[in-house]
């Protein structure tokens, strides 16, 4: 069973396990429809596509980020239709850095699905290392997905607040230094953090190839913004998609048990009142 990454040789020799289910997540910010575009030219045999505006989210609301987490009877329905139940091995990918299929991994864990697994180095590792693509769909016959939810793993807005009035969790936001900063903001209308909040972009956690760097050198990278117990820290980012990548490597690293803020900084400033630093 994977449970954190899988190598591109190990997802090739189980392409024709019908108890492996290979979801790509390719994505663009600044283009919407570019993942389902490259997905239909070349991806990974017997892969299904998951969007994530459509699948890996709900619709926006007037209080929510930009990437609000799909309800539980939703996301269920998605998965089963999928083809994936309890004994199914899930693997994820996106076109490398694992941002994206990073966000899938954090979901089927939420929903107590354990057998998943990130593509390490992702499409771009795999057609490095020359192993097969085709432009074919994949298709999976349904299979019934039960999900068990555990509210553990998140926190909300309101909760974040009083969390952090009382002291009581160490916040880390996974976006890049300027953004954090406050600088070259170009996706949301309101440049910052929130006050208190520490920064350690989600790319510190990869190699020059993009790929983790090995648990060890998580852990000694974590040790910069993580002084307690990991059970206290919050990962969160500009809507709640590469934080989930900072709480993969944080479980590679050992270091389990971090809760993520979905709606983030998208939704944090939703409300003007809220503060905000630079």
């Amino acid at each position: 069973m994977y449970t954190t990454l899988i190598e591109p040789a190990e997802l090739a020799a189980s392409l024709s396990d019908p108890r492996f289910a290979v979801i790509d997540c390719r994505h663009e910010l600044s283009k919407p429809d570019w993942g389902a575009q490259v997905y239909a030219q070349s991806h990974i045999p017997n892969a299904t596509y998951a969007s994530l505006d459509r699948d890996l989210s709900s619709p926006i609301g007037p209080a929510t980020g930009r990437h609000p987490l799909p309800s539980i009877e939703v996301f269920t329905a998605t998965l089963s239709r999928w083809g994936i139940d309890g004994e199914v091995q899930v693997v994820a990918y996106d076109q490398g850095p694992g941002a994206y299929a990073a966000r899938l991994w954090w979901m089927l864990r939420w929903l107590g699905h354990t057998r998943v697994a990130v593509l390490n180095g992702g499409f771009a590792a795999w057609l490095k290392d020359g192993l097969p693509v085709t432009a074919e769909a994949g298709s999976r016959a349904p299979r019934q997905f039960v999900a068990r939810a555990s509210n553990a793993m998140s926190i909300t807005t309101a909760q974040l607040e009083q969390a952090l009035a009382a002291r009581e969790i160490t916040l880390i936001d996974a976006r890049g230094a300027d953004r954090f900063a406050g600088e070259n903001e170009t996706i949301d209308p309101v440049a910052g953090h929130v006050p208190g909040a520490l920064n350690r972009p989600f790319t510190r956690n990869l190699d020059a190839d993009g790929r983790f760097l090995p648990p060890d050198a998580l852990r000694r990278g974590f040790a910069d913004v993580i002084t307690g117990d990991a059970q206290e820290v919050v990962s969160m980012c500009g809507s709640g998609v590469t934080a989930c990548h900072n709480l993969l490597a944080m479980e590679i690293a050992g270091l389990g048990g971090a809760r993520l803020y979905p709606g983030s900084w998208s939704e944090w400033i939703r409300d003007p009142h809220r503060p905000i630093a630079r």
